[in-house]
């Protein structure tokens, strides 16, 4: 039995995107914008959630490069978040852990310019000589494996208003409670159905919570159909 938010976590991130598909099929059933669709996978523990989602919808898959910004003694702390579309950049800071820590500007601005680099490779990994899909007025669903501060979403979410997208839906099977709710605000429709009370990290969802490697990205990307991943 799939898992329904009822406190039980996922086998792994495939049943996790399963979950996420039937809710997101349910919930947008009859839109008139559905052909127009577009599913973006956050890498790299996103894609494969966002496999199933674009299954399940028949909308093409991509990937939305957005990197984390660690800080530098606890780099799962996110202190901010930089994504990418083509040679369009966006830089989100985490004001509170950045008050907290205290760190100066030119590490912060280090730290980001070291993570853009880390995305243009990965864009030349990913996609090659292909352009992103065209994003202007499209609607957009964007899939992580989970919610913890929000900060690289909200690197997503302002890198494609940037860009134009049309309605913005933001999809994680697992996420803490108060991430969701300041992300809920920026876009058209949040959809969780996991948000633990004792929110601890991403990882309490997952019985499998390995890591994804670049090779498992790129066949899921060449296996939807896109072009991407190909080569």
């Amino acid at each position: 039995m799939l898992h329904s938010g009822d406190g039980r976590p996922y086998a792994d991130r495939a049943e996790a995107g399963a979950v996420l598909a039937a809710q997101l099929t349910q919930q947008l059933a009859g839109d008139a914008d559905l052909d127009r669709l577009l599913v973006l996978g956050l890498p790299r523990g996103g894609v494969p959630v966002a496999g199933p989602v674009a299954r399940s919808l028949r909308a093409p898959l991509d990937v939305l490069l957005v990197r984390k910004v660690g800080l530098p003694e606890q780099p799962e702390l996110a202190m901010g978040a930089v994504a990418a579309i083509g040679d369009q950049t966006v830089v989100v800071r985490n004001e509170p852990v950045l008050r907290q820590r205290r760190l100066p500007p030119t590490e912060f601005a280090a730290a980001c310019k070291a993570e853009l680099e880390t995305l243009h490779q990965q864009a030349l990994r990913y996609r090659g000589t292909q352009e992103p899909l065209e994003l202007a007025g499209r609607p957009v669903i964007v899939v992580d494996d989970g919610l913890a501060t929000g900060a690289t979403m909200r690197a997503a979410v302002a890198t494609l208003r940037a860009a134009g997208a049309g309605r913005l839906v933001l999809a994680a099977p697992i996420g803490s409670p108060r991430a969701c709710q300041a992300l809920a605000d920026s876009v058209d429709a949040l959809v969780c159905p996991w948000q633990p009370p004792d929110f601890r990290s991403v990882s309490q969802g997952y019985r499998d919570f390995g890591q994804i490697s670049e090779a498992t990205v790129i066949s899921i990307l060449a296996g939807s159909g896109s072009g991407l991943g190909s080569g």
